[in-house]
């Protein structure tokens, strides 16, 4: 058996296009689990035309999820940071306070994109930030960066319901230490800038947490909590995301970049991150 979910922002989800897609595939009653948000109907076996379906469906502001039943809960959460759990790049956001914002927010657009070698761009970046003040991270904290809306609900419902989560990042600790105490991670895992008397020396500790070392902390984490790579949910937007999305049980293309989307099964392009409780089976008055 199959469910075919239907997510779009709060309020856009016409509850007659659901019924029209039900009626087309021959799903089930179909379940609301927020009013004219998300809904989901059984199928029994994989529509021929998902693809098509789902690209008309762009154009409606419309994301449509179509997996296997079984097992869809999920019992781990694994987290990108930047562009995902946060609305910027943290290193981005380094860059405007050093003067070199444009440069580098080229440098990593490319990167997430698949265009250039992530670690190799990681290193170059982090060079113009040679002599920045570590005083500057704080404020950076403070007066950049945002939270993706619904991250607070995900990581909560998913501890609720006895999961774990873990935050994994091509960013920097000073980040993800932050990012990880405020919404409620049980872990997480960055890169760390090199600091010498106050100011950032230009250079990142090694080996540098990239595409593979996300899969590794997969492999790591789910070894010590006693659970496979099934029963894992990941959720990222770049390339440097794709090994852990292809890993886990249900990988999660967060407003993904093109390249990154088209490798992916479960595209969320429209709502926001408790689109992954959505696709779990939650309804919204299961939420922490």
């Amino acid at each position: 058996m199959y469910v075919a979910t239907l997510i779009a922002p709060k309020g856009a989800l016409d509850p007659a296009l659901v019924e029209s897609l039900r009626n087309a595939w021959g799903g089930g009653s179909v379940q609301w689990l927020s009013p004219d948000e998300a809904a989901e109907f059984s199928l029994e076996q994989m529509p021929s035309n998902r693809w098509q379906v789902w690209e008309e469906l762009q154009g409606l502001r419309t994301d449509l999820i179509v997996q296997a039943a079984e097992g869809r809960a999920k019992r781990m959460l694994l987290a990108d940071m930047d562009s995902t759990m946060i609305e910027q790049e943290c290193i981005d956001e380094l860059a405007e306070e050093a003067g070199v914002g444009a440069h580098v927010r080229d440098i990593t657009a490319r990167a997430m994109n698949g265009e250039i070698d992530f670690e190799g761009a990681l290193v170059e970046r982090v060079a113009l930030l040679k002599g920045l003040p570590e005083a500057v991270i704080d404020r950076v904290l403070e007066t950049r960066i945002s939270f993706m809306p619904g991250g607070r609900a995900l990581v909560a419902t998913m501890k609720a319901q006895g999961g774990y989560a873990a935050l994994v990042s091509g960013g920097f600790t000073a980040f993800t230490a932050h990012v990880a105490e405020v919404l409620g991670f049980d872990a997480h895992r960055a890169n760390r800038l090199i600091v010498a008397c106050g100011v950032l020396s230009g250079e990142v500790e090694r080996p540098i947490l990239g595409r593979a070392a996300k899969v590794t902390a997969l492999e790591e984490i789910t070894a010590w909590l006693g659970i496979g790579a099934g029963d894992v949910i990941a959720v990222g937007d770049g390339a440097n995301d794709l090994g852990m999305l292809g890993r886990a049980g249900t990988g999660v293309a967060l407003h993904a970049k093109p390249s990154v989307a088209a490798q992916c099964d479960v595209r969320v392009m429209h709502g926001d991150l408790t689109a992954l409780l959505y696709l779990q089976g939650y309804a919204a008055s299961e939420f922490a």
